[in-house]
């Protein structure tokens, strides 16, 4: 550096300018400044990718749930909760997945299929779970599914049943029964098992769960002899069936198929009773809930409902499922808490297995699962993400509910 005569630093000409000009200097900066871009576009670009879900490291593996935590199926919602809820503290009891802890990240969708689509969409994209447990109701998984097999996360459902749920890719699973073999085996029960030939049905007529099965069902009964003689329908949440109702008294049924809700089940027995109807009810495991006889009472006594688990069983595996539920929970569990526990179970199962845990590497030990011990039954999955497992028959007598009857594969 030098001075000039008035005491200012002069500075000498910056090398940029020596020889090139402003124009040089000008298309220098331009190309500096587009490597430094591209270079901080890259970073942008690999560093979530290198920290999404299990990724990079850490002590914990995160896995989402989305569920009725509130809303019309809460009731379903809280004892999947439960069921999955146990089956991670085991889990992590006994050392986790590959070493690792698993934590849970809950997101209550209301009952709602819109908001299933998206507490999903911010599970998968803001908490980065490495999969996905739920939902109990067909319409919301029908809703959350596609965005869980657009960004490669399995999903597991608890309890499902609409055929339609896994068509919406290859990384959607299940853990229970579908309602096509479902509704077959509730026609079979009922004109085999209880000689009956002429049903009826009221239907959830907005609900997807309950359309397939009344379909279902009246498919098999008229297959094997038996008649439609009224179908009726309803929309969840309405509090009057009499109208409904007295159009199947006066078809004269033998029975009447209801598949729907627990919390609108019980309404419809209390309004049937009343008009004088004394056929049995039959229905699939949208009946299951604690709240059933709370709400229908006397009104059920010598009604029938499908479902995915028998807790009386003697099986070690239910037993002890039965015994460490209770006393977590203070109560007996039912079939929605034994196949959020088989969910979870099952899901880990998988990964333990995979190579890496990915997306894809899940998802391709979940496909090969073959006589995996569910508290539900054994579990095969077939090729379309179905598992291959028996269905019971309850039967509601003395107001207890107790097994009827189990129906294997078909």
């Amino acid at each position: 550096m030098s001075k000039t005569e008035t005491g200012l630093i002069v500075r000498p000409p910056h090398p940029v300018f020596s020889g090139v000009g402003r124009a040089g200097f000008r298309a220098s900066l331009v190309a500096s400044f587009s490597i430094l871009s591209a270079v901080i576009l890259l970073l942008m670009v690999l560093l979530p990718a290198a920290s999404c879900g299990y990724g990079a490291g850490g002590d914990e593996i995160v896995v989402g749930e989305f569920g009725s935590l509130t809303g019309d199926t809460a009731d379903f919602g809280k004892v999947t909760h439960n069921g999955i809820e146990l089956a991670i503290e085991e889990i992590n009891a006994s050392g986790g997945v590959k070493g690792k802890r698993l934590r849970l990240k809950t997101e209550d969708d209301q009952s709602r299929a819109e908001e299933a689509a998206t507490v999903v969409t911010k599970l998968i994209n803001q908490d980065k779970v490495i999969a996905l447990l739920g939902e109990v109701a067909s319409s919301r998984s029908l809703a959350a599914a596609p965005k869980a097999q657009d960004a490669k996360v399995p999903m597991i459902s608890p309890s499902s049943t609409n055929p339609a749920v896994t068509l919406k890719g290859d990384y959607i699973f299940r853990v229970c029964f579908l309602d096509d073999f479902q509704g077959h085996c509730i026609a079979r029960f009922a004109h085999d098992t209880l000689g009956t030939g002429r049903a009826a049905i009221l239907r959830d007529i907005r609900n997807d769960y309950s359309v397939g099965l009344a379909n279902f069902f009246a498919e098999e009964f008229q297959r094997r002899g038996g008649a439609v003689v009224s179908d009726q329908s309803y929309s969840a949440g309405d509090a009057d069936f009499k109208a409904q109702l007295t159009a199947i008294r006066s078809s004269n049924p033998d029975v009447i198929m209801i598949p729907g809700y627990y919390n609108d089940v019980g309404q419809i027995a209390i309004q049937a009773r009343d008009l004088g109807i004394t056929v049995p009810l039959i229905g699939g495991d949208g009946w299951e809930s604690p709240n059933l006889l709370a709400i229908g009472g006397k009104a059920l006594e010598g009604c029938y409902y499908s479902n995915h688990f028998d807790p009386s069983s003697l099986e070690p595996v239910v037993a002890n499922f039965v015994k460490k539920y209770s006393e977590k929970y203070g109560q007996a569990p039912g079939a929605l808490a034994a196949l959020g526990y088989d969910a979870t179970k099952l899901l880990t199962d998988a990964m333990n297995r995979a190579p890496e845990l990915t997306g894809p590497a899940i998802r391709d030990q979940l496909a090969g699962t073959k006589g995996y011990p569910g508290v539900s039954g054994t579990i095969t999955m077939d090729q379309n993400r179905n598992p291959v497992k028996p269905l019971v028959v309850l039967q509601i007598k003395d107001g207890k509910i107790s097994l009827r009857e189990t129906i294997p594969p078909s």
